[in-house]
């Protein structure tokens, strides 16, 4: 069964999936700027919109677009920042 998330009082939203052997979330952000953590390896792929990402151990912000993906490893924190309502996919492994 799938199950809903909600952060960041309702701006991101996602639903929990299996996808093949691993978890996976589909989602939206909000507009915004937003931290998270990681408990496991984190693929996400930006679908719809383009998002900007300082991943841990950076201090330069980079764009993904639509199609793109990019890793985060476990027990680790990444902020993003959306500049317009933005659709991803994350695969945890």
């Amino acid at each position: 069964m799938f199950s809903v998330n909600e952060y960041f009082d309702g701006k991101v939203k996602s639903i929990a999936f299996k996808h093949n052997e691993d978890n996976a979330t589909i989602g939206v952000m909000a507009a915004g700027e937003y931290t998270f953590s990681t408990a496991s390896i984190e693929l996400m792929t930006v679908t719809s919109g383009q998002m900007q990402v300082k991943l841990p151990g950076s201090s330069e912000w980079s764009t993904v677009h639509s199609g793109e993906t990019f890793r985060v490893e476990a027990n680790l924190s990444f902020d993003v920042k959306m500049l317009s309502d933005t659709s991803y996919l994350c695969v945890y492994k």
